[in-house]
């Protein structure tokens, strides 16, 4: 009986030690990444940004995440205190478990599961439960205008992401990510796909609630929505939810059209770099994406928003999926 439970404490203790070496840096990353949005905003608009808190401002996160840390949480009166404490957890949570099917290089990766392209749509379909709950538990009108926004913005821009993912799927053979990587040898898919990878950049900026739509936490309209009545760590998992989502949904779009941890030419210069850094110089590539936008963007009206998911982005991308299943047809290029 010893050695199988020894087995066992050893087996849990490696897949603890696997989450942390993904969760600390992501909680790292997701830190300076608002340091380095606020810079580049700041160079957009021709300002510093923050330059007071250690050298060039290097310690502001630390700075605001000890202040949220420190404040006082207030839970409103009149919510649902269960449910108004669980939705931030839930937020955060699914954004941190989305990370256990990305593959960071060869063998790198928590799960390689078959499904993973599934897991990845479950688990971003399920991010809207954190909100949905947020807005309903804090029994606020502006919180609760906010979650009927997101909760009909994310469910109409997922439908086109799951259509752009299907074209992926077609040309791959498989819903695993690291085949899905390898397929990408020789030819990145966002070549073939441009149109669709310019679509999918659109839409998990609406999926994720970022500028230009970022319409459930309208400043206006709705004096910041779904988290109007959070305070100090209830809103900092709101806020570091948000900017994990932005790094994964990064990560799949480096994975699906950018060659994943494949370097952009095959010479032995570029070979030389270890895989992980071409991955995460895509995710940084993609995230320079959400803070340009963030920085030049008006923000859309909300029937405009509805109107570009179901009458532009749904229907072109139908049209993709069966123009490139019928040039796989044709051309008898479907993978085995």
């Amino acid at each position: 009986m010893g050695e199988p439970l020894l087995d066992a404490v050893l087996r849990i203790l490696i897949i603890v030690g696997q989450i942390l070496l993904i969760v600390v840096p992501l909680l790292v990353a997701v830190a300076y990444l608002t340091y380095a949005e606020r810079k580049v905003i700041g160079a957009m608009q021709l300002r510093q940004g923050p330059m007071t808190t250690g050298p060039f401002g290097l310690l502001q996160p630390l700075a605001d995440g000890a202040k949220l840390f420190l404040k006082e949480t207030v839970i409103p009166a009149t919510s649902n205190k269960v449910v108004f404490i669980l939705a931030p957890m839930i937020t955060f949570t699914l954004a941190m478990i989305g990370w256990a099917v990305i593959p960071m290089g060869v063998g790198l990766v928590i799960s390689d599961i078959n499904v993973g392209v599934l897991y990845l749509l479950a688990v971003s379909s399920l991010g809207v439960y954190g909100i949905i709950m947020a807005g309903w538990a804090s029994n606020s009108r502006y919180a609760f205008l906010g979650a009927l926004r997101s909760s009909a913005q994310m469910i109409s821009y997922e439908i086109s992401i799951g259509l752009i993912i299907v074209t992926v799927l077609l040309c791959a053979g498989s819903l695993n990510l690291s085949t899905i990587v390898e397929a990408q040898r020789g030819l990145w898919y966002f070549i073939p796909h441009f149109p669709m990878f310019m679509l999918f950049l659109a839409s998990i900026l609406a999926e994720t609630n970022r500028h230009p739509f970022d319409l459930p936490e309208d400043e206006a309209t709705l004096v910041t929505g779904y988290n109007v009545e959070y305070s100090s760590m209830a809103f900092a998992l709101f806020f570091l939810g948000e900017y994990a989502n932005m790094i994964l949904m990064s990560a799949i779009a480096s994975i699906l059209f950018l060659g994943g941890w494949l370097p952009p030419f095959d010479i032995a210069p570029l070979n030389w770099v270890p895989g992980p850094i071409w991955f995460i110089l895509k995710i940084c590539l993609v995230l320079f994406v959400f803070i340009w936008a963030r920085a030049t963007l008006p923000r859309y009206r909300y029937d405009q928003l509805m109107r570009l998911g179901w009458k532009v982005f749904l229907p072109l991308s139908l049209l993709w999926v069966v123009l490139t299943s019928g040039f796989l047809v044709a051309f008898d290029l479907l993978p085995n």
